[in-house]
């Protein structure tokens, strides 16, 4: 053998030999992904719609290698059963209130104080600023990686015998509310009675007068939500309380995907906000519209008066949430 057919087959053992090696990474590299995403919120509700949109990008930009499967409608599970799951590892996505998330990470909390934001524009300065990634980051010491915040609207005070205008206006009403420490502060400064109900019983208890009233958003209190318009028929626009959404994955999974698709899938849920916000508005927009047709009276109130009574609120609440409630006050 010439000593050229030497090297040739040399090479091309060599050549072989490198192929063989480089296949296990080609293949884990292009390994089909399957994700699953749980929201308790049904099918076309703007958070699902918002989930869609994610799972359509990833589809679309990885060429159908990343599947998220999206499951409405509680299909996996409450709020804080698919937290848990999340964190466990068992689900890959959730999208859930931050309320419930204060139970696992005690600063996203801070959301739920009344009248923390002024309005929409500062809200999403807030969350799209400095505090909102401070926070969306600290998530992953508690076993999620934050996301993406979505928006779900603002909740205001719905009565049936009068409209609130003012502050005294609550005083002695009976007001269905969460079973959440902040909202419950929040009545005894306005010196209102709670009273704790799952939202299946609100609708009889409006219309029986065993409580006088309730809080919620426009699609909640709508026709396309629990329809408390026909038994409550004064809404009035506190707008006391913009808890936002989070989305937020498994560390468990996440820690193991390649830092390529860890970032596509940080694109996917940045990208999905703006579809989610879009539909959020216009199920507001077409709520709102619906109740003022079915002659709901809506009031408009001095928020300052209301403001000013939570006082007693923010003194509890600055001793557990430090400067963090400074911090969002001062974005302008």
């Amino acid at each position: 053998m010439t000593r050229h057919a030497a090297n040739a087959r040399t090479l091309t053992r060599a050549t072989v030999l490198l192929s063989l090696l480089a296949l296990p990474s080609q293949a884990h590299a292009q390994a089909k992904i399957t994700l699953r995403a749980a929201d308790i919120q049904p099918e076309n509700y703007p958070t699902v719609v918002g989930l869609k949109a994610m799972a359509d990008y990833l589809k679309k930009t990885s060429n159908g290698r990343i599947e998220l499967q999206v499951f409405s409608g509680g299909q996996l599970g409450d709020e804080r059963s698919t937290i848990e799951q999340t964190k466990l590892g068992v689900l890959d996505i959730v999208r859930v209130s931050s309320a419930p998330i204060a139970q696992a990470y005690p600063p996203m909390g801070v959301y739920s104080l009344p009248f923390l934001f002024r309005d929409s524009t500062h809200q999403w300065k807030v969350l799209n600023g400095a505090v909102g990634k401070e926070l969306l980051a600290g998530l992953e010491g508690a076993g999620f990686i934050g996301l993406a915040y979505y928006d779900s609207g603002t909740r205001s005070f719905y009565t049936t015998k009068k409209p609130i205008r003012t502050p005294a206006d609550l005083k002695g009403l009976r007001i269905r509310t969460q079973q959440n420490e902040v909202v419950l502060d929040m009545m005894s400064a306005l010196q209102a009675r709670p009273v704790p109900l799952s939202m299946g019983e609100v609708y009889s208890s409006l219309q029986t007068s065993a409580i006088d009233g309730a809080e919620n958003n426009y699609p909640s209190y709508g026709p396309s939500g629990a329809r408390h318009f026909e038994v409550a028929r004064y809404y009035s626009l506190t707008e006391h309380n913009s808890v936002p959404e989070v989305v937020m994955m498994s560390k468990v999974r996440w820690d193991k995907l390649s830092p390529a698709d860890q970032r596509l899938i940080r694109v996917a849920a940045a990208q999905s906000v703006a579809v989610e916000r879009k539909a959020w508005n216009a199920l507001t927009a077409e709520s709102r519209a619906a109740i003022q047709k079915a002659g709901v009276t809506i009031t408009k109130v001095d928020r300052s008066a209301f403001q000013k009574a939570m006082a007693p609120v923010y003194e509890k609440y600055r001793k557990v949430y430090g400067t963090l409630i400074e911090r969002i006050q001062d974005v302008r």
